[in-house]
Order: C-alpha cells, then structure tokens, then sequence
C-alpha cells in the first residue's frame, strides 16, 4: 500500500486581486477533498491577501520573489506533497488521479504538460516544444506547476533565493534525486505575457535569458535585462 495523497498547494502573488478569486475559485474542488491552499502575498497594497484569505487555508505574508515566497509557503505546509503554482496557471481535472500515482512512484519530483491559454496555434508550438525540452532536459519551469516530495525538498533547503530563473536551478539540483515524473494531462497557463510581448520577441527573450544562464551570467544581470526588455515591450 502507497502512502495516500497529502497535498499542499503553494500559490506564491502579489498585486493580484483582478485575478485572486478565480485562481483560489479553481482549486476549491481539491480543498474539499481534504488538501491544502497556501497562498503567499508579498505585501500587495490592492487587496490581494483580503480576498485569498477567504479562499484559502491559510495566507502568509513575506518579502518579495517567488523563491522567498515558495519558500515561505513550504515552511507552514502539512502536506507531505508540495505543489507549487503559479497565479495565471490551472490544473487538470485529472490532477489529483495523476498526483495519486506520482506518490506510488520511485520519482522524486515532477510537473505537468503545459498548455498556453491563446487561440493562435502558434501558442501549441510552444507548449509542443517547452514540454519535450523538458524531457529530454529534464528541467521544469515554474509555468508547469512542479510538484517534490516534502523530504526531498527538505534535503535540498528549497529554492535558492534568485531573482529569475529559481525554477531551472531548483530542477538541476532535483535531477540527481531522480528523473521528473512527466503528467501529461496539461496545466493550462495564461498567454497574456506572450501576446502583450510579441510572440516571437518572448520566444528570442526566453532563449536568449537560458543560453546566459547556462553560460555562467548571474541571475541578477539577467532580471535586470528582463525587467527592461518587458518595460520596452509595453512602451
């Protein structure tokens, strides 16, 4: 007999009260199937935390980036599964079915299909290539919703406190655990960044960011060229 699922979703926001009630809305099925929702603000002034906490298990507040507040999240959570989501992402139907069988597995860790949310099919061209990258890789990025074993994070003190890129260096220090225990059944991520963007300016931007990281530049330099590639986009 496997151990029974024990689930604890890490919803790290911040300024996302446009958005907050229909992310928590979409996970309430998986609350009342006895698992846990964490959300983790990092002191929005629009009245994020106020409308997850009617949503939610509990509502943590800590300092700013997704690391720190994943990290925040996971030092409060009682299951022994953590699940770490972002805002603009939604699970499967069939998420806790696969989840069931991940915890009957040998894998240490995994994450789900990804899916883009956009009508154009170059958004499945995307999502085709993202989701084969990463097994071949057998890197996560944080759109896929990656899921560990509490002991395993534990081991590995969580997320390193990086500004960008927290995903990928987390799944490299998560491969020699084992390789990830791919769902296929897809979560369903928001395109909004894409489209705002430029479609094939975000494809050059995401390559360009991966190849200086995997060259050695530090994850600070590379948020800052982020930050003003996407404040270019906008003007």
């Amino acid at each position: 007999m496997s151990d029974p699922l024990s689930l604890s979703i890490i919803v790290p926001v911040w300024m996302e009260a446009s958005g907050v009630v229909e992310t928590l809305d979409a996970l309430q099925s998986l609350r009342d199937a006895g698992h846990e929702v964490i959300v983790v603000d990092a002191g929005s002034t629009d009245g994020t935390a106020r409308l997850a906490d009617l949503l939610a298990d509990r509502v943590v507040q800590s300092d700013k980036g997704r690391a720190t507040q994943m990290n925040a999240g996971a030092s409060v959570a009682n299951g022994s599964i953590l699940l770490f989501l972002h805002a603009d992402t939604r699970l499967p139907s069939s998420a806790l079915d696969r989840l069931s069988a991940f915890v009957s597995s040998d894998r240490a860790w995994g994450r789900f299909d990804v899916r883009l949310s956009g009508k154009s099919a170059m958004f499945r061209v995307i999502a085709w290539f993202m989701n084969q990258r990463s097994r071949l890789t057998g890197i996560c990025t944080g759109d896929q919703a990656l899921f560990v074993r509490r002991e395993v994070f534990e081991a590995l003190r969580g997320f390193d406190s990086l500004p960008i890129m927290e995903d990928i260096e987390f799944s490299r220090r998560l491969r020699p655990a084992s390789r990830p225990f791919c769902i296929h059944d897809p979560v369903v991520t928001d395109s909004r960044r894409w489209e705002q963007g430029g479609i094939w300016r975000t494809i050059f931007l995401m390559w360009r960011l991966r190849w200086r990281y995997w060259r050695g530049e530090s994850p600070e330099a590379l948020a800052h060229s982020y930050r003003s590639d996407v404040r270019n986009a906008k003007d």
